[in-house]
């Protein structure tokens, strides 16, 4: 059996996958980040959060630990989000999370204190193929956080274990009421961890340099005026402010002029998607090979092929916002990941 350090956010899944890995006969301990201690001080790593990880813990009879790494959260979450956003781009600050803290620092001390892995209660699998282990998706489709996980590499994925992904969350609810631990009932986090109320535009004010704009038509004619591209993403209809009389969505976003187009949903389809670090677990796939495509954390799943910087779509989808992840599958197993431009 190995020695593994599991990552408790204060939530059931992680609540469960503790105990999952404590009666598999491994050695634990868990471990919860803290993360974010700003103006929005819940999500994933609240005081509350904290001391439910730890309670939970306590009641499992295994050691926990509280690691302080809001300065490097700040560097590489929240201050690339910030400029992200004010460049026109749409980050993806839980998979940046997940890149750089929990399998980035949180791995390292791991290793460094002689974990064999780490587990956490992603919905999501680790399965073994012909070539290694992969990443797979969950059990439980409308829980399935692969997607959020297809930035790890093959060494990471190796060290990884998510005893939570082969159950559907209404079995993990069960198991952790079965044991009366105190997180069986709590709701899911929704929200990005850092981000009041939800309401990116109140966070982002004091971070970044706003500048008003135009809202323009497909022709160039301006159309109205806005107080910041911050506030808008690819794809976005709702919110505006521009009384077009149909629906209407964000087709481009021009960072050097502040100009905002707008269109037609048929104005956002492309036969193609431009795309960086296009990186693979294991072997690339020939071009001609078609693979699923995700888009986004739930949904937004398409056929498609892969150029060298480029995704080739089997029929024209909506234009993915620049910063996004395009996680790719073959089948439930993830073969690698890329960053739409």
């Amino acid at each position: 059996m190995s020695r593994v350090l599991v990552a408790m956010s204060g939530g059931v899944d992680s609540s469960v996958a503790a105990v999952l890995m404590r009666d598999a006969g491994h050695e634990i301990a868990g471990v919860t980040l803290k993360l974010w201690g700003g103006v929005q001080d819940s999500g994933c790593c609240s005081v509350s959060d904290v001391e439910d990880a730890r309670r939970v813990a306590g009641q499992l009879g295994i050691d926990h630990y509280v690691w302080n790494l809001t300065e490097l959260f700040e560097q590489r979450v929240v201050d690339p989000y910030s400029r992200a956003y004010e460049a026109g781009s749409t980050p993806n600050p839980c998979i940046e999370c997940n890149r750089t803290m929990k399998w980035g620092t949180m791995l390292e001390r791991a290793t460094a204190l002689g974990f064999d892995h780490v587990a956490t209660g992603h919905h999501a699998r680790v399965v073994e193929t012909s070539d290694g282990p992969r990443l797979a998706r969950g059990a439980d489709p409308d829980k399935d956080q692969s997607y959020v996980l297809g930035v790890l590499e093959e060494t990471q994925i190796a060290r990884t274990l998510l005893p939570v992904g082969a159950m559907t969350k209404t079995e993990v609810r069960k198991r952790a009421t079965t044991l009366d631990l105190r997180t069986a009932n709590k709701p899911d986090s929704q929200d990005v961890c850092f981000v009041a109320g939800g309401d990116r535009s109140v966070f982002l004010g004091p971070r970044i340099a706003r500048r008003p704009g135009r809202f323009v038509d497909s022709t160039g004619n301006e159309v109205g005026t806005h107080s910041g591209i911050d506030q808008f993403t690819i794809g976005q209809r709702r919110g505006l402010g521009v009384a077009a009389g149909h629906r209407t969505f964000v087709v481009d976003i021009d960072a050097s002029t502040a100009t905002i187009t707008l269109g037609d949903r048929s104005d956002l389809l492309r036969a193609t998607q431009p795309c960086r670090d296009l990186r693979f677990v294991g072997s690339r796939p020939t071009t001609s090979t078609e693979l699923a495509v995700q888009v986004r954390a739930h949904g937004g799943i398409a056929s498609a092929c892969l150029g060298d910087d480029e995704v080739v779509w089997a029929t024209p989808q909506p234009r993915v916002a620049p910063g996004q992840a395009l996680v790719v599958y073959d089948g439930d197993i993830v073969i690698g990941s890329a960053t739409a431009t």
